[in-house]
C-alpha cells in the first residue's frame, strides 16, 4: 500500500483490534416522579404530568427522556380539572391511550381522585387526544355513573384475549385522605370501558407493608415472563424513605386473575438503602436490542418527608425459575453501562 511501511502495519493492526470503549451513564436520569416508559418500534415514549396537563416525550435512548410535549390540557371545569397524577401511555389496536388520575378540586386533602382515559385520534402518541371520561371503579356496575370510588394508578392488563384494569383504591370514599389503599381489578370491554364490579386482590397486611402512619398498596405495574404474570406494586408511604416494591404472582396465565386467591404475595422485592431512599412507582421496558430488562423508578432526594424525587434506571435479571430479580438500587453517581444497543 502506498505510504505504508512494515513498521506501520503492526501498529495499525493493534489499533483496529482494540475493543470500543463501553459507554456509561449515572443515576438519576431526570427530576420527577412516577416514571412511565413505553417502547414501540425501537423508540421510547415517556409520559408524565406537568405544565397544566399531560406530557409525552420520545427518545431512542432509555437513559435520556427527550423533549416533553404537552399533549392534553386539563379542562376548566369537571371531575378532572386538577391534581393530574401518574399518567401511563399504552397502545392498543392502532390507537394510543393515556390512563391517569385527576380530581375536581386542586390540592389536598386528596379526597376526589378518580381514574380516566384519553384516546388518540390517530396512531400518534403526541395526539390529539379525545377525553373518554372517568373509568368505573366501584361496586355497583348497574349504577356506575353515580357510584365511582376513589381510584389512582390504573394500568391495563391484556391476558388471554381479555383486557383487565388494575388500580389502587379505597374500600369506601372517606372524608380524610389518611385512608388505606388497596389493589383492585376489573374486566374491560375495551380500552376505555370497565365492564365489571371491582375485585380486591391485595391489601397492606404483611409486616413489610405496614408499620408507618398510613398503609398503602399503589402503583401496580405488570410484568409477564415464562408463563407467569407479576404485579409489581408500591407499598408503605410514598412520602417516606421506607417506600418500596412488593410483588403479586399469578403462577399460571390460565388461572383466573379475578380470583384473589390465585395471586401470591411476596416482598419486599426492591427497597431503599442508606444511599437510595424511598424507591417506588416503577415501569418496565427492554434495552434497544431487546437483550436486557430494565426498571425505571423514582426515589426521594432526602430523608425529610415529602415528594421531592428523581427518576432512575437500572437493569434487572430473572431467576432460574422465572421470577424477577431487581437487586439493590445503585447509588447516584455510580457509572452504569448504558442499555445494550444504545448508541451514544
Amino acid at each position: 500500500m502506498l505510504g505504508c511501511t512494515t513498521a506501520d502495519a503492526p501498529v495499525k493492526q493493534q489499533e483496529s483490534s482494540q475493543p470500543e470503549a463501553e459507554a456509561y451513564f449515572t443515576n438519576p436520569i431526570a427530576d420527577g416522579a412516577d416514571p412511565w416508559v413505553y417502547k414501540k418500534d425501537g423508540v421510547y415514549y415517556f409520559c408524565s404530568s406537568g405544565n397544566g396537563g399531560i406530557q409525552v416525550s420520545k427518545s431512542e435512548k432509555l437513559t435520556e427522556l427527550g423533549e416533553k410535549v404537552l399533549v392534553w390540557e386539563t379542562p376548566d371545569t369537571g371531575w378532572n380539572k386538577s391534581n393530574v397524577w401518574a399518567p401511563e401511555l399504552h397502545h392498543f389496536n392502532g390507537k394510543w391511550y393515556i390512563y391517569y388520575a385527576a380530581a375536581k378540586k386542586p390540592g389536598g386533602p386528596f379526597l376526589h381522585q378518580r381514574s380516566g382515559v384519553l384516546e388518540s385520534v390517530a396512531d400518534d402518541p403526541f395526539g390529539p387526544y379525545v377525553d373518554k371520561g372517568m373509568l368505573y371503579t366501584g361496586d355497583s356496575i348497574q349504577y356506575a355513573a353515580s357510584a365511582p370510588k376513589w381510584a389512582i394508578d390504573l394500568t391495563p392488563l391484556p391476558l388471554n384475549g381479555q383486557l383487565y384494569a388494575i388500580w389502587s383504591g379505597w374500600k369506601s370514599d372517606a372524608d380524610t385522605d389518611k385512608t388505606k389503599q388497596h389493589l383492585y381489578m376489573a374486566t374491560m370491554s375495551n380500552p376505555w370501558t370497565i365492564s365489571s364490579n371491582r375485585v380486591l386482590i391485595s391489601s397492606p397486611e404483611e409486616p413489610w407493608e405496614t408499620g408507618g402512619p398510613l398503609d398503602l398498596n399503589e402503583g401496580p405495574q405488570v410484568l409477564k415472563h415464562q408463563g407467569k404474570v407479576f404485579i409489581i406494586y408500591s407499598t408503605r408511604e410514598s412520602w417516606l424513605k421506607e417506600y418500596r416494591l412488593g410483588q403479586l404472582t399469578l403462577s399460571d396465565t390460565l388461572l383466573n386473575p379475578m380470583e384473589a386467591a390465585h395471586w401470591v404475595k411476596s416482598g419486599p422485592v426492591f427497597e431503599g438503602t442508606d444511599e437510595v431512599l424511598g424507591v417506588g412507582h416503577c415501569s418496565f421496558t427492554t434495552s434497544p436490542d431487546n437483550t436486557e430488562h430494565w426498571i425505571l423508578y423514582h426515589s426521594k432526594k432526602s430523608e425529610e418527608p415529602g415528594w421531592d424525587r428523581n427518576i432512575r434506571a437500572q437493569e434487572f435479571t430473572w431467576t432460574a425459575d422465572g421470577f424477577p430479580d431487581f437487586g439493590t438500587p445503585v447509588p447516584a453517581g455510580v457509572p452504569l453501562p448504558v442499555p445494550s444497543g444504545q448508541e451514544e
